[in-house]
């Protein structure tokens, strides 16, 4: 029986996602135009948002890209937005689609040599509380001199790679049957399938403990984030100045963090505390012999090829040698060259993982744009700036904090410092209260912004990934199992902002620390808000 046109575009329509999932989105294509056009762009921008943050909860259901962007493309129609501000964000953020185009690309073919690392880290570390500590350590480190999106993609790769071994064990098969479908439980065999359940909570506290100290270490230093750079220019500061300014607040938030990580793993709350089973250890365990017994010469010079490899990515990354995209290129042209990848359809499986994020986040700029274009966050930024002088950076704290938790940490920190910086100019408040103000927007836009997948690009990027369904980490146990880091964090930050950032401050400026300064010309300084 032929199927009707009708009945055949309800199933072609996002596919095999469920019908209440489908009639949501067309609900809100329907509905979005009549509010922006009724009731005006602040009520269908705020509107917008939500809709967005629903279709990456529901990322497990159906991918983010093609509901999010039919409600991009129709907020642009529409005229909620413009395409010309569509690229002016795209240009902005060129350096991070040119990083997940490439540098992601870039350590898929370092995959051996993590997997070599990160097992016997894994499986030399037994204590949970500990091993969860090395993670955190290791996220921060790495973040606060290198990008939390290669730190993220490091983690994604390890993890895929651990679980992909075990599934194999798990379903009859052997290590190295590369037909075997490890997306689907249906080969698994029964006696198995309850240790597979703890290895993949095992695996979710990892990567969660990794991903919340690329948080901790990203606030820290200048080129930790993205947005602290540009506040940095703002501001005049240099490394050591952006450094020491932060770490009043910084320091103290880095070593609540750790300790909570330590404390979660103890109690079990939240969805922490799962060990590795002992069943799976053994079968890693096993794993790593017989590799480590059929390694060939070309494979251990494979190794040795990486691991030079792997240096030259941290010394460039650390150095700043050139863009993070450009460095990862670098590291696709050498691992293929010198392992003998040559052939087009083997290098174009390395970008799979990311291209279809990159693709996301442009559509996520386009919400971006909206927020701008509508001006959602100015009203908040003129009550803070109306307030009394001493509340101002507690409340660009709070508020900066809240707006990065459902948008882009990114995009939050830049509207935010060059409204501080026209404040400034105007003769509103003094270069103290600007340079205050600034480590409030700093530390705001970074700390609490973990509270879900949208404030941070690498929290994002790990929802959407490839390995959030093998391990079921949905949005929402994304959120619950970042919900203590969140308060504890956010606490701890606003804290210091509220209480001890004025004292530490004038301490640092008594004893020369740090120096009282205007920025000697206008290029310290951009003289103008970048426009949106």
């Amino acid at each position: 029986m032929i199927e009707s046109y009708p009945n055949a575009f309800i199933h072609n329509f996002l596919g095999h996602a469920p019908k209440w999932y489908k009639t949501t989105i067309v609900a809100f294509l329907i509905i979005n135009p009549w509010i922006f056009f009724t009731m005006g762009g602040v009520i269908a921008g705020w509107l917008l948002i939500a809709e967005f943050i629903f279709t990456l909860a529901m990322a497990l259901k159906c991918y983010p890209l093609q509901p999010g962007g039919l409600l991009a493309i129709e907020a642009i129609v529409i005229g909620m937005t413009s395409g010309s501000t569509l690229y002016h964000e795209v240009q902005t953020n060129l350096p991070v689609i040119l990083l997940l185009m490439f540098m992601v690309a870039g350590i898929y073919f370092l995959q051996e040599l993590l997997l070599f690392t990160f097992s016997r880290i894994l499986l030399g570390i037994k204590s949970k509380p500990l091993l969860g500590l090395s993670f955190a350590v290791a996220g921060a480190f790495l973040s606060a001199f290198l990008d939390a999106l290669t730190v993220t993609a490091v983690i994604i790769a390890v993890a895929v790679g651990f679980y992909a071994v075990y599934h194999k064990v798990a379903s009859g098969k052997n290590f190295h049957d590369h037909e075997h479908d490890h997306t689907t439980d249906d080969t698994v065999h029964e006696e198995n399938r309850q240790d597979l359940f703890q290895f993949r909570a095992f695996l979710r506290s990892l990567m969660m403990h990794a991903l919340i100290g690329t948080a901790l270490g990203g606030v820290t230093t200048l080129v930790g984030e993205p947005q602290n750079l540009l506040i940095a220019h703002q501001a005049g500061w240099a490394f050591k100045e952006f450094f020491l300014r932060m770490a009043p607040v910084t320091i103290p938030v880095l070593f609540s963090g750790l300790a909570l990580t330590v404390i979660l793993e103890i109690t079990g709350w939240f969805g922490y505390g799962e060990k590795l089973p002992v069943r799976v250890r053994t079968v890693m365990e096993d794993f790593m012999a017989q590799e480590d017994a059929k390694r060939t010469s070309r494979q251990k010079l494979a190794l040795i090829i990486q691991g030079i490899i792997a240096v030259w990515l941290i010394i460039a990354l650390g150095f700043h040698l050139a863009e993070v995209g450009f460095i990862g290129l670098s590291v696709i042209v050498l691992a293929t060259a010198f392992n003998g990848i040559i052939d087009e359809g083997q290098i174009g499986h390395a970008f799979e993982e990311a291209l279809p994020f990159t693709a996301l986040l442009v559509v996520f700029f386009a919400i971006v744009a909206v927020i701008g274009d509508q001006q959602l966050f100015t009203p908040v930024i003129q009550w803070v700036l109306q307030t009394p002088p001493e509340d101002q950076a507690p409340l660009f704290f709070i508020a900066n904090g809240l707006l990065s938790s459902i948008s882009d940490n990114v995009f939050v920190g830049t509207v935010y410092i060059q409204e501080a910086l026209k404040a400034y100019h105007a003769g509103s408040i003094t270069r103290d209260s600007f340079d205050l103000l600034a480590v409030a927007i700093n530390t705001g836009t970074n700390i609490p912004s973990v509270a879900t997948p949208n404030g941070q690009a690498a929290f994002l990027f790990l929802l959407t990934s490839a390995v959030a369904p093998l391990i079921r980490l949905s949005y929402g146990r994304m959120v619950l199992m970042a919900l203590p880091y969140t308060v504890v964090m956010s606490l701890v930050g606003f804290f210091m902002v509220d209480m001890v950032l004025p004292t530490a401050t004038e301490y640092m400026y008594e004893h020369k620390l740090i120096n009282h300064h205007v920025p000697e010309d206008s290029n310290h300084v951009l003289t103008s808000p970048v426009k949106h």
